[in-house]
């Protein structure tokens, strides 16, 4: 939080507007710092249970997303950006190499907390060098229905698949945003939704965990999603959900691959400019990760998204996506883990001998 706050305004939406978009930005709108409409239906999905295990999106954390003024007050606006993150790289769907590991898009380079975080920062030290005013960087890990905000702000519609979809770019990009006690203009009304009858990533989840909701239309059960299984769950994948979690050992975008917004014709979706997001580890051989120390875990993933999934829990997947790899030369390295001090690793790794066969 910086700076002093104002009541009135001497910032235009469209100063911020070029600002946002010179720090590199793709997307950019304004959206009032009014209770966000969105929450009772957050409310009543994780009421429900869908969020599994995910702790930070039920306990007290969960009701301030409510309302912005609860992280920053005397907020008026919200300056919601998007940041594009696509690589050259073949998508999921296209790479069919058992012997490798399948990493999610959005977790081959840098982390992109720090880097939306450090652009946001100099949005707002520039804004403040024209008009003193308090605002708040939040990027991900903020209780912030990002989404909600982004698409009231005109950058993209909530797609069947819950990710958020943008006419221009696709849905390869990171949400993040600026609040501020500036009274800003709204520049865009919220996207229309352009899904229409597409049913495709419904179809493709290999885990069904797109449902329909009470309201009729669609929403995640984290339960059943491959990305809550191999980032979030601690412990135990559940066993009837390992096969189809397939070579994926972080994260999981099929459902984004299979997206006409992203691909389809001679479509493809925007490419990023920012090279912190160019891949360090793409599809990284499965006998060499199951081989990492800790220390070696810690140091090739060292401020990546893929540290989440903490060492252990890598190892897991790991060992899950090497069982449904059909391939007998992984015998001897899930024969090791089987063998490690670790309880979990070590059963996910006999059931993948189990998947296996016999020698």
């Amino acid at each position: 939080m910086v700076g002093a706050s104002t009541l009135a305004a001497a910032i235009t939406t469209e100063y911020v507007r070029k600002a946002a978009l010179g720090y590199g930005f793709e997307l950019v709108g304004i959206v009032p710092a009014g209770e966000v409409g969105d929450f009772a239906r957050y409310r009543s999905w994780a009421d429900r249970g869908l969020a599994g295990e995910i702790r930070y999106l039920t306990d007290r954390r969960g009701d301030l997303r409510h309302h912005p003024e609860e992280l920053l007050p005397g907020a008026r606006s919200v300056i919601c950006v998007g940041l594009v993150y696509n690589g050259p790289e073949p998508l999921s769907t296209e790479f069919s190499d058992p012997e490798r590991a399948w990493i999610s898009r959005y977790a081959w380079g840098g982390d992109y907390h720090q880097i939306l975080r450090a652009k946001l920062e100099l949005l707002g030290a520039n804004m403040m060098e024209i008009q003193p005013m308090q605002y708040r960087v939040c990027v991900d890990t903020a209780p912030l229905l990002e989404r909600s905000l982004a698409r009231d702000a005109g950058l993209g519609w909530i797609g069947k698949n819950t990710c958020l979809i943008s006419q221009k770019v696709g849905s390869w990009f990171f949400l993040g945003e600026l609040l501020t006690t500036l009274q800003l203009e709204p520049e865009a009304s919220p996207a229309p939704d352009r899904c229409g009858s597409c049913t495709r990533c419904i179809e493709a989840c290999p885990t069904a965990a797109i449902v329909e909701s009470p309201d009729g239309r669609w929403e995640l059960d984290a339960r059943q999603c491959i990305s809550y299984f191999t980032i979030e769950l601690r412990g135990a994948i559940p066993e009837e959900q390992r096969a189809e979690i397939g070579a994926n050992v972080f994260g999981c975008d099929i459902c984004q691959d299979v997206c006409p917004w992203n691909w389809g014709g001679n479509r493809r979706a925007v490419r990023t400019n920012e090279p912190n997001f160019a891949a360090r580890e793409f599809a990284p051989p499965l006998e060499r990760m199951a081989s990492l120390s800790e220390d070696e875990f810690r140091a090739i993933f060292r401020k990546t998204p893929v540290s989440r999934a903490k060492y252990a829990g890598f190892l897991r997947n790991v060992a899950i996506a090497m069982g449904n790899s059909g391939l007998a030369k992984f015998r001897a390295p899930l024969e090791r883990l089987a063998a490690g001090a670790d309880a979990v690793v070590s059963e996910h790794a006999r059931w993948a001998l189990g998947r296996l066969g016999a020698e």
